[in-house]
Protein backbone atom coordinates (compact mmCIF):
# COMPACT_ATOMS: atom_id res chain seq x y z
CA UNK A 1 0.00 0.00 0.00
CA UNK A 2 1.12 3.36 -1.11
CA UNK A 3 2.28 5.32 1.93
CA UNK A 4 3.64 9.00 2.18
CA UNK A 5 6.99 9.75 3.75
CA UNK A 6 8.54 13.17 4.72
CA UNK A 7 11.92 13.76 4.16
CA UNK A 8 14.08 16.02 6.44
CA UNK A 9 17.40 16.75 5.68
CA UNK A 10 20.12 19.45 6.71
CA UNK A 11 23.74 19.40 4.97
CA UNK A 12 24.78 22.34 2.77
CA UNK A 13 27.09 20.28 0.41
CA UNK A 14 25.00 18.52 -2.02
CA UNK A 15 28.35 15.69 -2.69
CA UNK A 16 28.19 14.67 0.83
CA UNK A 17 27.46 11.36 2.21
CA UNK A 18 24.19 13.13 3.56
CA UNK A 19 22.91 14.06 0.74
CA UNK A 20 23.72 11.19 -1.22
CA UNK A 21 21.55 9.07 1.11
CA UNK A 22 18.94 11.02 0.38
CA UNK A 23 19.12 10.50 -3.01
CA UNK A 24 18.96 7.15 -2.24
CA UNK A 25 16.30 7.70 0.04
CA UNK A 26 14.08 9.06 -2.36
CA UNK A 27 14.58 7.29 -5.11
CA UNK A 28 14.07 3.82 -2.87
CA UNK A 29 10.72 4.86 -1.76
CA UNK A 30 9.50 6.22 -5.01
CA UNK A 31 10.42 3.09 -6.48
CA UNK A 32 8.37 1.16 -3.98
CA UNK A 33 5.25 3.82 -4.82
CA UNK A 34 5.42 5.68 -1.88
CA UNK A 35 5.12 9.62 -2.41
CA UNK A 36 7.96 11.61 -0.99
CA UNK A 37 7.86 15.19 0.47
CA UNK A 38 10.85 16.63 1.24
CA UNK A 39 12.81 19.72 3.21
CA UNK A 40 15.77 20.43 2.50
CA UNK A 41 16.69 22.64 5.03
CA UNK A 42 19.69 24.46 3.55
CA UNK A 43 18.32 24.57 0.41
CA UNK A 44 15.12 25.93 1.52
CA UNK A 45 17.17 28.69 3.47
CA UNK A 46 14.98 27.87 7.14
CA UNK A 47 15.31 30.70 9.58
CA UNK A 48 16.84 28.29 12.28
CA UNK A 49 16.53 31.01 14.95
CA UNK A 50 13.19 30.98 17.07
CA UNK A 51 12.20 34.99 18.00
CA UNK A 52 10.01 37.34 17.90
CA UNK A 53 9.99 37.30 14.17
CA UNK A 54 8.06 34.10 14.68
CA UNK A 55 5.32 36.31 15.52
CA UNK A 56 3.85 38.69 13.40
CA UNK A 57 0.77 38.90 15.67
CA UNK A 58 2.11 39.22 18.92
CA UNK A 59 -0.37 39.58 22.47
CA UNK A 60 2.18 41.18 24.44
CA UNK A 61 5.01 43.26 23.27
CA UNK A 62 6.43 44.02 26.63
CA UNK A 63 7.77 40.45 27.39
CA UNK A 64 8.33 37.83 24.62
CA UNK A 65 6.76 34.80 26.36
CA UNK A 66 7.50 31.55 23.98
CA UNK A 67 4.69 29.70 24.82
CA UNK A 68 2.00 32.40 25.24
CA UNK A 69 3.09 33.69 21.59
CA UNK A 70 3.11 29.98 20.08
CA UNK A 71 -0.36 29.16 21.05
CA UNK A 72 -1.84 31.94 20.23
CA UNK A 73 -0.16 32.38 16.65
CA UNK A 74 -1.11 28.80 16.40
CA UNK A 75 -4.63 28.81 17.50
CA UNK A 76 -5.68 31.54 15.74
CA UNK A 77 -4.04 31.07 12.29
CA UNK A 78 -0.80 33.73 12.90
CA UNK A 79 1.49 31.22 12.32
CA UNK A 80 4.65 32.34 9.40
CA UNK A 81 4.16 30.62 6.31
CA UNK A 82 7.16 28.05 6.50
CA UNK A 83 5.81 26.97 9.85
CA UNK A 84 2.61 25.96 8.46
CA UNK A 85 3.88 24.53 5.18
CA UNK A 86 5.99 22.34 7.60
CA UNK A 87 3.63 21.32 9.83
CA UNK A 88 0.80 19.96 6.89
CA UNK A 89 3.82 18.23 5.62
CA UNK A 90 4.25 16.30 8.87
CA UNK A 91 0.30 16.09 9.28
CA UNK A 92 0.53 14.65 5.65
CA UNK A 93 3.32 12.11 6.29
CA UNK A 94 2.93 8.46 7.71
CA UNK A 95 6.29 8.26 8.24
CA UNK A 96 9.25 10.97 8.94
CA UNK A 97 12.75 10.50 7.73
CA UNK A 98 15.81 12.87 8.93
CA UNK A 99 19.12 12.64 7.65
CA UNK A 100 22.04 14.95 9.17
CA UNK A 101 26.19 14.58 9.95
CA UNK A 102 26.39 14.07 13.67
CA UNK A 103 28.14 17.94 14.42
CA UNK A 104 28.86 17.96 18.18
CA UNK A 105 27.32 14.77 19.67
CA UNK A 106 23.77 16.12 18.33
CA UNK A 107 21.98 17.64 15.34
CA UNK A 108 23.23 20.59 13.31
CA UNK A 109 21.74 24.33 14.64
CA UNK A 110 19.18 24.25 11.34
CA UNK A 111 17.59 21.20 12.28
CA UNK A 112 17.38 22.02 15.49
CA UNK A 113 15.76 25.28 14.39
CA UNK A 114 12.94 23.32 12.21
CA UNK A 115 11.86 21.61 15.38
CA UNK A 116 12.31 24.72 17.86
CA UNK A 117 9.94 26.54 15.21
CA UNK A 118 7.28 23.80 13.77
CA UNK A 119 6.53 22.26 16.99
CA UNK A 120 4.44 24.81 18.02
CA UNK A 121 2.59 24.94 21.00
CA UNK A 122 -0.70 23.16 20.47
CA UNK A 123 0.74 21.17 18.28
CA UNK A 124 3.27 18.98 19.17
CA UNK A 125 2.99 20.12 22.79
CA UNK A 126 -0.03 21.24 24.57
CA UNK A 127 -2.01 19.13 22.64
CA UNK A 128 -5.60 19.78 22.40
CA UNK A 129 -5.28 22.74 25.54
CA UNK A 130 -4.19 19.73 27.89
CA UNK A 131 -1.05 20.79 28.74
CA UNK A 132 1.05 17.96 29.27
CA UNK A 133 -1.70 15.24 29.22
CA UNK A 134 -0.78 13.88 25.77
CA UNK A 135 3.06 13.01 25.52
CA UNK A 136 5.51 10.47 25.27
CA UNK A 137 3.52 8.23 22.86
CA UNK A 138 0.26 10.51 22.36
CA UNK A 139 0.05 13.42 20.54
CA UNK A 140 -0.50 14.82 17.26
CA UNK A 141 1.97 12.67 15.67
CA UNK A 142 0.88 9.40 17.03
CA UNK A 143 0.20 6.49 14.91
CA UNK A 144 3.16 8.21 12.48
CA UNK A 145 6.63 6.44 12.30
CA UNK A 146 10.11 8.58 12.44
CA UNK A 147 13.76 7.16 11.20
CA UNK A 148 16.83 9.15 11.86
CA UNK A 149 19.58 8.18 9.64
CA UNK A 150 22.94 9.96 10.96
CA UNK A 151 26.48 9.95 9.55
CA UNK A 152 29.05 10.25 12.22
CA UNK A 153 32.69 11.05 11.66
CA UNK A 154 34.47 9.07 14.26
CA UNK A 155 34.56 5.26 14.41
CA UNK A 156 31.85 2.81 15.79
CA UNK A 157 33.97 1.79 18.72
CA UNK A 158 33.99 5.64 19.84
CA UNK A 159 30.34 5.29 20.11
CA UNK A 160 29.64 1.70 22.10
CA UNK A 161 28.82 1.80 25.93
CA UNK A 162 32.42 1.95 26.89
CA UNK A 163 33.73 3.85 24.01
CA UNK A 164 35.04 7.55 24.78
CA UNK A 165 32.21 9.61 23.56
CA UNK A 166 29.43 7.54 24.99
CA UNK A 167 26.50 5.23 23.71
CA UNK A 168 25.29 7.00 20.34
CA UNK A 169 21.74 5.87 21.62
CA UNK A 170 22.01 7.92 24.36
CA UNK A 171 23.68 11.08 22.73
CA UNK A 172 20.59 10.73 20.34
CA UNK A 173 18.31 9.74 23.08
CA UNK A 174 17.09 13.94 23.55
CA UNK A 175 16.11 13.76 19.87
CA UNK A 176 14.48 10.14 19.65
CA UNK A 177 12.79 9.92 22.84
CA UNK A 178 12.18 13.52 23.25
CA UNK A 179 11.51 15.80 20.08
CA UNK A 180 10.10 12.61 18.30
CA UNK A 181 8.19 9.99 20.75
CA UNK A 182 7.24 13.05 22.69
CA UNK A 183 4.56 14.29 20.18
CA UNK A 184 3.51 10.60 19.32
CA UNK A 185 5.81 9.18 16.67
CA UNK A 186 6.92 5.38 16.94
CA UNK A 187 10.58 5.69 16.73
CA UNK A 188 12.87 3.39 14.88
CA UNK A 189 16.36 2.03 15.70
CA UNK A 190 18.60 4.68 14.61
CA UNK A 191 20.54 3.95 11.33
CA UNK A 192 24.26 5.45 12.27
CA UNK A 193 26.73 5.38 9.70
CA UNK A 194 30.45 5.45 11.53
CA UNK A 195 33.72 6.90 9.72
CA UNK A 196 31.85 9.39 7.04
CA UNK A 197 34.25 11.27 6.23
CA UNK A 198 36.56 8.69 4.83
CA UNK A 199 34.56 6.36 3.42
CA UNK A 200 36.14 4.38 0.52
CA UNK A 201 33.72 4.06 -2.45
CA UNK A 202 32.98 0.06 -2.21
CA UNK A 203 32.47 0.55 1.43
CA UNK A 204 29.80 3.55 0.60
CA UNK A 205 28.15 1.28 -1.89
CA UNK A 206 27.38 -1.18 0.90
CA UNK A 207 26.11 0.92 3.09
CA UNK A 208 23.62 2.01 0.71
CA UNK A 209 22.46 -1.23 -0.25
CA UNK A 210 21.68 -2.00 3.24
CA UNK A 211 19.92 1.35 3.85
CA UNK A 212 18.30 0.21 0.21
CA UNK A 213 17.08 -3.26 2.39
CA UNK A 214 16.13 -1.13 5.37
CA UNK A 215 13.91 1.36 3.85
CA UNK A 216 11.95 -1.78 2.41
CA UNK A 217 10.68 -2.39 5.96
CA UNK A 218 9.96 0.75 7.01
CA UNK A 219 6.09 0.18 7.81
CA UNK A 220 7.27 -3.17 9.33
CA UNK A 221 9.98 -2.84 11.48
CA UNK A 222 9.06 -2.98 15.36
CA UNK A 223 9.69 0.76 16.90
CA UNK A 224 12.22 1.24 19.85
CA UNK A 225 9.88 0.27 22.86
CA UNK A 226 9.58 3.59 24.51
CA UNK A 227 7.65 3.64 27.67
CA UNK A 228 4.33 5.40 27.23
CA UNK A 229 3.47 8.09 29.65
CA UNK A 230 -0.34 7.34 30.05
CA UNK A 231 0.43 3.79 30.90
CA UNK A 232 1.08 1.94 34.01
CA UNK A 233 4.59 1.75 33.83
CA UNK A 234 4.69 5.71 35.29
CA UNK A 235 3.20 7.25 38.79
CA UNK A 236 2.99 10.95 38.38
CA UNK A 237 5.43 11.08 35.68
CA UNK A 238 7.85 9.04 37.72
CA UNK A 239 8.60 5.25 37.14
CA UNK A 240 6.49 2.81 39.17
CA UNK A 241 8.89 1.48 41.75
CA UNK A 242 8.81 -2.09 40.33
CA UNK A 243 10.04 -1.07 36.91
CA UNK A 244 13.95 -1.34 36.87
CA UNK A 245 13.98 -1.01 40.15
CA UNK A 246 17.34 0.52 41.66
CA UNK A 247 18.25 1.52 38.39
CA UNK A 248 18.69 4.83 37.12
CA UNK A 249 19.29 6.80 33.84
CA UNK A 250 17.79 7.04 30.11
CA UNK A 251 17.50 3.64 29.31
CA UNK A 252 14.57 2.37 32.13
CA UNK A 253 12.69 4.16 29.75
CA UNK A 254 12.92 1.66 27.65
CA UNK A 255 11.08 -1.71 27.95
CA UNK A 256 13.60 -4.37 27.02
Amino acid sequence: MSKTVLVVYAHPEPTSLTRRFVSETVQTLEQQGHKVLQSDLYGMGWKATFDEGDFPGRINHNRLSFIQESEHAYTTGQQTQDVVTEQHKLLAADAVIFHFPLWWFGMPAILKGWIDRVYAYGFAYGYKGEGNRYRYGDGILKGKRALLSVMVGGPADDYTPRGINGPLDELLFPITHGALFFPGLDVLPTHAIYGAGKLEEAAAEAEFAAWRLRLQHIFKEAPIPFRRQNSEDYQHNILADHIAAGETGLTIHVDN
